[in-house]
Formats: C-alpha cells, sequence, structure tokens
C-alpha cells in the first residue's frame, strides 16, 4: 500500500534548488518521486550550479549537497582530461619501454650520454632499418625488371583490344577501359608471381618512422623530467655532453647541430635525386616536399634539447652512410640483391659528377 502510495504523481510537490535571502531563484516541478532524480531539466542543473557558488551552503570549494544528494558528478572538461594528444603520446607505453632501453643502453657501456646516444642509434639502425633497406632494395630491383615484361605485355594486350575493337564497333572509350582494367589484372599477377609488390617497399618508412618518435620523445621525456621519467637521469644529461653542447637538456645555442643536420638531410634527398635525372613530375613534387620538411627541421632542432638534436643528426649520419653502402656493388652483391640495368660499377664516381654538373657547372 505503502508502495502505491509512493508511485503515483506528486502534483503539489516541489523541488525548492536554492534561496538567497527571500528571493526564490527555481521552482522546478518533479512530475513523480521515482522520475524526480533524472527528469530534471536544464533550468534546474543551472540553479544546482548557482548553488554551488555559495559559500554559505556548502564553502568554495566543495560540492553542493543537492549535487550529492541526486547523485549527480561534476563533469569533466577537456583541460581536466589532459593537456592534449602530444603529452597522451610522450606517455605512452612505447615510448616508456624506449626511455628503459635508453638507460639500460648507458648503464651496460659506461660511456657518457652523448656517445651512448650515438652509438644506440648506430646500433638500432644497423640491427633494424639497413635489413629492411635491403629487402627495399629488393622489391625495387624486381619491380624494375618487370618493367620491360610489362611493356611487351602492353603491346599485346593493346593489339588484342584492337582486334575485339572492330569485331564489337566498340569506342575509344571503352577501349581505353577495357585495356586498363586488363593491364591492371596483368601487373597484379605479375607483382604476385615475383612476390614484389610495390607497397612492400614502403615498410621501411612504417618501422623507422615510429622508432623516430619513440627515441625523440623518450629523449625529451628524460631531458626534461616529463611523463613521470626518472627526475636524476636530468641532472646526469645536464652533465653528459661534450664541446659546444655540455648540457644535453638546453637547445644548441651555437646551431652547429641544427645547421648539421639541415645539410645532412639535403645531402641525402639530393643523392636520391641524382639518380633519375628525367623524374616523373610527381616524384619532383616529393623531393621539394622533402626538401623544404629538411629546411624546416632546422630551427625546429634548435628549440628542443641537445640530447634530440644530437640524435637526429646521428639518425641522418647513419641513413646518409647506408644509402651509400646500399649502392656499393660488393654489398649489393652480398645481399644478393638483384642486379638492375641502372646499376653502375662506379657509382660514387656517378655521383659526383653528377652533383657537380647539376651545381657547380
Amino acid at each position: 500500500m505503502l508502495l502505491m502510495k509512493l508511485s503515483r504523481p506528486v502534483t503539489s510537490m516541489s523541488l525548492w534548488a536554492c534561496c538567497r535571502g527571500n528571493q526564490v531563484l527555481q521552482k522546478p516541478q518533479i512530475l513523480s518521486i521515482t522520475q524526480g532524480l533524472f527528469n530534471l531539466d536544464v533550468r534546474t542543473l543551472s540553479s544546482l550550479q548557482y548553488c554551488s557558488k555559495s559559500t554559505i551552503l556548502t564553502g568554495p570549494n566543495t560540492l553542493p549537497s543537492h549535487t550529492l544528494a541526486l547523485g549527480l558528478q561534476p563533469r569533466r572538461t577537456a583541460a581536466t582530461e589532459g593537456t592534449g594528444w602530444y603529452e597522451g603520446l610522450a606517455d605512452s607505453a612505447p615510448v616508456h619501454l624506449t626511455e628503459q632501453l635508453l638507460i639500460s643502453a648507458q648503464q651496460m657501456t659506461g660511456l657518457p650520454w652523448w656517445a651512448s646516444i650515438i652509438c644506440t642509434t648506430l646500433a638500432l639502425r644497423t640491427a633494424i632499418t639497413l635489413p629492411l633497406g635491403v629487402y627495399q632494395m629488393i622489391i625495387i630491383a624486381k619491380v624494375e625488371a618487370l618493367q620491360v615484361e610489362i611493356a611487351d605485355l602492353a603491346k599485346r594486350l593493346s593489339y588484342e583490344i584492337s582486334v575485339r575493337a572492330k569485331q564489337k564497333n566498340w569506342s575509344e572509350k571503352t577501349c581505353r577501359y577495357h585495356f586498363k582494367k586488363n593491364m591492371r589484372r596483368l601487373v597484379s599477377d605479375l607483382y604476385v608471381r615475383d612476390n614484389c609488390h610495390p607497397f612492400k617497399a614502403s615498410v621501411l618508412v612504417w618501422v623507422q618512422l615510429p622508432m623516430w618518435v619513440c627515441l625523440s620523445l623518450a629523449l625529451r621525456n628524460l631531458s626534461t623530467g616529463a611523463c613521470h621519467s626518472p627526475t636524476d637521469l636530468q641532472g646526469e644529461l645536464a652533465v653528459g655532453g661534450a664541446l659546444w653542447f655540455s648540457d644535453l637538456t638546453l637547445p644548441d645555442s651555437t646551431w652547429i647541430i641544427p645547421v648539421s643536420l639541415g645539410l645532412i638531410n639535403l645531402l641525402i634527398v639530393e643523392i636520391f635525386a641524382l639518380r633519375q635525372l628525367q623524374a616523373p613530375k610527381f616524384q619532383k613534387y616529393v623531393t621539394n616536399f622533402i626538401r623544404g620538411i629538411s629546411v624546416v627541421m632546422i630551427p625546429i632542432a634548435a628549440t628542443v634539447p641537445s640530447s634530440m638534436a644530437l640524435y637526429w643528426l646521428g639518425s641522418s649520419c647513419v641513413g646518409l652512410g647506408h644509402n651509400l653502402l646500399l649502392r656499393s656493388p660488393r654489398f649489393r652483391k652480398l645481399c644478393r640483391i638483384p642486379p638492375v640495368r641502372s646499376d653502375s660499377d662506379t657509382p660514387y664516381k656517378d655521383i659526383v659528377a653528377a652533383f657537380v654538373s647539376k651545381y657547380l657547372k
């Protein structure tokens, strides 16, 4: 009986949300006791928020009693959830694992931090990215070797399409459609046959870029003590530099490391561009875009801790060495990279000659 009475609509009942002196601020109506805890309208919630500002009822830094009584929870804003995607990435598990890798490498070798950063960079890039670079060159060599066969298939397919077009009175648009459709199928079959889809050549980028980001953010955390990194290591990095960059936690004020980084990156881009003097238009756009990134990295490297800039410079130097090593005929033969028509017995002389003819004459 009592339960039936409680479930009846209460028409005369009202909730006094907040009072200040003798002035009534809000009287929201509640349809029933069971709905009263959930069917508060916007005016009710606004009045409860007004009550939270009253220091007489709740104090300046406490939640209002009406909010707690109704089971309402304070709403979290974006500012309380986090400071952004960059800090979230810097505080991620892969970055913290990379921090432990850097710390372990320095403790095992006993080298100063600047030498440990360079040696770790050399070890990681040689153990991970160099084999992937060899695999990339194998895929590129196979794709280049298929171009002759693809050209022959295109000629035969074009002849067959022209014959079929005369039989069925196809228009030029229909002929072009059937040629492209069948050509894509034939080329895809060749890639499957030789296991050399061009997308496989991009695996180096998908591995190298995350590794570069994780190492950069790990060194940033260790240098600044951010994201729960050990604070005692910040003092070690402050005295772990050499020459003009004795403090690895501060940016390089001389700009020697940033400018060297930009020059090395531009040199890598130019060596790649000199391989094809008559490159397609799209490849020229990509090359110019990478040139722009190389220039933009100079002022960025001048604003980050020297440990990060030193890692970037070391990584670029190792990358330059790997690119030159992959041009060596002996190394290519050792890695069983298939020979292609663009190979040269004197690749380094060819690079110097192309550079001189393009920029010094």
